[in-house]
């Protein structure tokens, strides 16, 4: 059929997405190639949710003009980006061949199957696509992206993800099951299970922590992960799940956003801080040596002195592990964009951008250095980029890990192994392997 490249921004719904059209295309007879410049087809999957993402999409995308002049390759453009622009990206982007929404890929084989010579374009939001059962090609590693549900209900102010992803739905529990047993058999030992609100999984009555023991139940999975949680759908099910089965992480990902009650009522977040900071006191006394990390935006419409303080006083009680932070930037359609003024400077948002990001690299040391003379188990993912010899993996609760490996031994992707911690920045732990426990 003939050579593709695809082009990934975003999140990790994205990465999942990406695999989805590679295998479709593979399945067609299509083969992937390593760069745009041998391919026959380039798609770039997008991403709406943060400004730079989006930036970086449409600078690549306005960079291949010059390639399909010379080669005369098709270009598209999938994903968030391409939905929330519509068909404005045509004018921006001219030399566009196939423009799809989330819930459209399965049009494009057939597109190229009839080898049209008119253009692809299909943004339409769909109710009832989950593309449950279809095939994915992934790429080499020791972690699976399984998509569990699409879409979301939350509809906070700033978020375009509803817009752009449309409303949630669940796939079915079996064809769940299915893909993670198909994950396993391709040699893969760890699957995260992802959706926009991952909480919200449903199925006739099944939930994610019933789904998290029933995946746990495959043999030769070694760890799973989920990926994003709500925080007012934590329920003490899905903590009991954590606390008691040994497969399932010790690491949560809860996006608090921001630490003052009426930029989160602003924001329709749903919970107030206290209720946040309750939450994860609970949980972390139910699952010893769980890690908690979170996103924090500043310079949310509005947003004062006083509810940026409110905001530190939250990070200084909870004291993260990790955070991913950000100052708000507008996004087009979003409740925030048609109601609220973009009133905060840029250079007062910059500055507490600042002043959260120093907040957190202490606490992440601090979090970090914890571990210093102590043995955790690193699920092995590939040898390190230096120093040479030594190999990199994850901790439990997701922390990366670089390390020497005992004299003599022969290493390799997705193995478990003990290693002893000698040094700790905010974002890595070293060490060196040392005999398991027993052995």
């Amino acid at each position: 059929m003939g050579r593709f490249f695809i082009q990934t921004y975003g999140c990790q719904m994205n990465e999942a997405d990406s695999e989805l059209l590679a295998g479709l295309l593979v399945e067609e007879g299509w083969a992937p190639v390593g760069r745009p410049e041998d391919a026959d087809l380039v798609l770039v999957n997008t991403c709406a949710v943060r400004e730079r993402a989006a930036a970086r999409a449409l600078g690549y995308l306005e960079n291949l003009a010059a390639l399909k002049r010379e080669r005369g390759l098709r270009i598209g453009m999938v994903g968030c980006l391409a939905r929330h622009l519509g068909r404005s990206a045509l004018e921006r982007l001219p030399h566009l061949d196939v423009l799809l929404g989330p819930d459209s890929y399965e049009h494009l084989v057939p597109y190229l199957r009839a080898q049209k010579k008119e253009r692809l374009v299909d943004l339409r939001p769909r109710r009832t696509v989950t593309y449950a059962g279809l095939p994915h090609l992934r790429s080499p590693g020791v972690n699976a992206w399984v998509s569990v549900m699409r879409g979301c209900d939350r509809f906070c102010t700033y978020c375009v993800v509803p817009y752009t992803r449309g409303r949630e739905r669940s796939l079915p529990a079996e064809c769940v099951l299915e893909e993670v047993r198909r994950a396993v058999s391709e040699g893969f030992v760890s699957v995260t299970l992802l959706g926009q609100t991952v909480t919200a999984y449903r199925d006739e009555g099944r939930d994610l922590a019933w789904l998290l023991q029933e995946v746990a139940r495959i043999e030769g999975l070694l760890r799973i992960r989920f990926l994003a949680p709500y925080p007012g759908q934590i329920t003490e099910r899905l903590v009991g799940v954590m606390a008691t089965e040994p497969k399932v992480c010790k690491h949560v990902h809860l996006p608090l956003q921001s630490g003052s009650d009426r930029v989160l009522e602003a924001m329709h977040r749903g919970y107030t801080s206290s209720e946040f900071v309750d939450l994860v006191d609970r949980m972390r006394a139910a699952v010893p040596g769980l890690a908690v990390t979170t996103d924090l935006m500043v310079g949310f419409p509005g947003e004062t002195e006083e509810d940026y303080d409110a905001t530190l006083s939250v990070m200084r009680r909870l004291r993260f592990d990790g955070a991913f932070m950000f100052a708000y930037s507008e996004r087009p359609g979003t409740a925030a964009a048609r109601r609220m003024k973009d009133d905060v400077p840029r250079e007062v948002k910059r500055a507490r951008l600042e002043k959260l990001i120093a907040l957190q690299e202490s606490h992440s040391l601090e979090r970090f250095e914890a571990f210093l003379g102590k043995t955790v188990e690193v699920l092995v993912e590939s040898e390190a980029r230096k120093p040479q010899g030594w190999f990199y993996g994850r901790s439990d609760d997701f922390r990366d890990v670089i390390f020497r490996p005992l004299e003599g031994e022969d290493l390799r992707a997705g193995v478990l192994v003990s290693v002893l911690i000698e040094e700790a920045s905010a974002h890595t732990l070293k060490g060196r392997q040392v005999p398991a426990a027993g052995t």
